[in-house]
């Protein structure tokens, strides 16, 4: 009878082991993928001075104070802050004319991210890279694109209705 008990108590705490564990992988699971999507990535077509350039005017537009820029041994790291957010963006050079931007968004110094807010800063850099060129640019180039245009034609006729058919005025 003591053996029974024995086994069933051991039994049942061995349970509570497997389960306890599976509870803990789980937990750690929820936590890797809170961090990867969490963090942002985002590949440019741009050099890494460019779209160091359009990240700092992101910052600027978004109202998010600039703490430090520097560069690294792969690339550079612009530290950035709100009032409840550390902002991290890495910048690396893939090739001469592509840049791979990483931002992490940490919320309120701690271990938690803000996904959305470094995804918003992405894209804000982005649409500083597909903005037009200022006007100064255009009208620099205006003379070139002016060369390469066809010469005008003579001024089309007004096209005559077919006889008997009245045009609407």
């Amino acid at each position: 009878m003591r053996l029974l008990i024995v086994f069933l108590v051991a039994s049942t705490l061995s349970g509570c082991a497997s389960i306890a564990i599976t509870l803990a992988g789980l937990g750690a699971g929820a936590g890797a993928n809170h961090w990867m999507t969490s963090v942002n990535y985002h590949t440019f077509t741009e050099p890494i001075d460019t779209v160091r350039q359009a990240a700092l005017t992101s910052l600027v537009r978004m109202e998010i104070e600039l703490q430090s820029s520097e560069r690294i041994d792969d690339g550079m790291v612009i530290k950035a802050r709100t009032s409840n957010r550390d902002i991290e963006i890495g910048l690396e050079a893939i090739t001469e004319k592509s840049t791979r931007m990483r931002v992490v968004a940490h919320e309120d110094g701690g271990f938690l991210l803000d996904g959305a807010t470094a995804a918003e800063i992405a894209v804000q850099t982005e649409k500083v890279l597909n903005l037009p060129p200022p006007k100064a640019v255009k009208a620099a180039a205006a003379p070139a694109a002016a060369a390469k245009k066809p010469p005008a034609t003579a001024a089309a006729k007004p096209v005559q209705p077919p006889a008997g058919i009245v045009a609407d005025r």
